[in-house]
């Protein structure tokens, strides 16, 4: 996944620090992303949540805002408020760049930024919260103890998650104005809710306000055994993978024409896990599937594995080429079943040991209807004409070449450091 590392000023002049995740190929939609109360754009759930949706060609913008991460400026002097104007600051550096924001995904504190944001934002079609608090005084939980010296002093240090931070008395105030119920329910763009039941941080009766006061269209899901920082790989991975594909219904993704000599488009296949084999495989904006191994294999058995994807193609262009005949003759074929396995496993196929193995396709074929012996004789003669079929039979010729990637190579761990 291509990664910029960029500033832009936010809302009081500072340079905020932010992180451009980009698909491989064609960009087909952008989002803004807003991470929760005192963390910053490098939390395991933002990278894991931009991560797949760049792979499935959504760009997505992830900034620490004023005071915080790597971003300019004091947290003390900050609030609510000002997290809505840096969200409002990030939009426009992304318009500037023609990537004006489609998508609003807000985590936690966040998520009410966004909601909030989004009136400012008018290009964003679709808002996303995850673990949101629908009144922003939510997040006064983190120094209930320190109230009474920030009032008495004007701001107090206290410690939130393990690190030190100066809050203000700017700060209180701000959040207990804050108020979101109008801008929900003016909120003009699609919303989808996500919430996980044992939240212990914002209870999930937050999620239900949040819904109750949206207008249509608005979904909600679950996140189930999620925590509140949605820290698991296959949580962050879930919510992803909801996000993306909720949003298609309500942002307008359009692939750019196939290149020269691929009628078909291109098949974009990127590491989802560099821990196993899984894989993210796209075919334009609305096809994402996974590829991965058997566990036994050292995969964790979260897609077909490549011979799988190989079978699956003979399978279905059987099925269709028997469809495609039986409806030009006319015949009663009501239904087709095609089942097929293959004897050569992948992880061992990748690291031979010994002679070279032949590939053999068993393929099974059910066809329901009132069909004589002739017809059923005859489509089983058209089965190895199908054009998958007639590839593996001959031999392929496969041109390979290795393209650098533009973009910072590293990872996000080694450039913070």
């Amino acid at each position: 996944m291509p990664t910029e590392r960029i500033t832009f000023p936010g809302h009081a002049g500072f340079d905020l620090a932010a992180r451009l995740d980009l698909p491989e190929g064609a960009t087909l939609a952008t989002a803004l992303f807003a991470h929760c109360f005192t963390c910053s754009k490098d939390i395991a759930a933002a990278r894991r949540i931009a991560a797949r949706l760049a792979a499935m060609g959504i760009a997505v913008l992830r900034f620490d805002f004023t005071g915080l991460g790597h971003s300019d400026g004091e947290f003390a002097n900050t609030g609510f408020s000002s997290n809505v104007e840096d969200l409002i600051a990030a939009a426009r550096y992304l318009a500037s760049r023609n990537m004006a924001p489609d998508l609003l995904i807000g985590h936690s504190l966040g998520g009410a930024a966004v909601l909030r944001a989004r009136a400012g934002i008018p290009s964003a079609r679709a808002v996303v919260t995850l673990g949101a608090p629908f009144d922003p005084a939510h997040v006064a939980h983190h120094f209930d103890h320190a109230l009474e010296e920030i009032a008495q002093k004007g701001a107090a240090e206290v410690c939130i998650g393990g690190r030190p931070f100066v809050i203000g008395q700017q700060f209180v105030e701000d959040i207990r104005a804050s108020e979101l119920g109008t801008a929900i329910a003016e909120l003009n763009a699609a919303l989808l809710v996500m919430h996980a039941p044992r939240d212990a941080t914002v209870s999930i009766d937050n999620a239900a306000k949040i819904f109750q006061a949206a207008r249509h269209p608005k979904s909600f899901v679950t996140l189930d055994e999620a925590d509140h920082l949605i820290s698991r790989a296959d949580d962050a991975e879930y919510a992803a993978q909801m996000i993306a594909t909720w949003v298609s219904r309500y942002v307008e993704m359009k692939p750019p024409a196939p290149p020269p000599g691929a009628p078909e488009g291109v098949i974009r296949v990127t590491e989802a896990d560099s821990g196993t084999f899984l894989q993210d495989v796209q075919s334009g904006p609305y096809l994402h599937l996974r590829a991965d191994e058997p566990e036994a294999y050292g995969g964790s058995n979260k897609g077909l594995s490549p011979y799988g994807f190989v079978a699956a193609g003979l399978g279905a262009c059987t099925s269709m080429t028997l469809r495609m005949y039986a409806r030009r003759k006319n015949w009663p074929l009501a239904r087709i079943s095609v089942e097929v396995s293959h004897d050569k496993v992948h992880a061992q196929d990748a690291q031979p040991t010994g002679p070279a193995k032949i590939d053999r396709f068993t393929r099974v074929i059910h066809l329901c209807g009132d069909l004589d012996q002739a017809q059923r004789e005859k489509l089983l003669e058209i089965a190895d004409k199908c054009p998958v079929h007639r590839t593996l039979e001959h031999s392929s010729t496969v041109e390979t070449r290795l393209e650098l990637t533009s973009g910072d190579e590293r990872t996000e761990a080694e450039t913070d450091s």
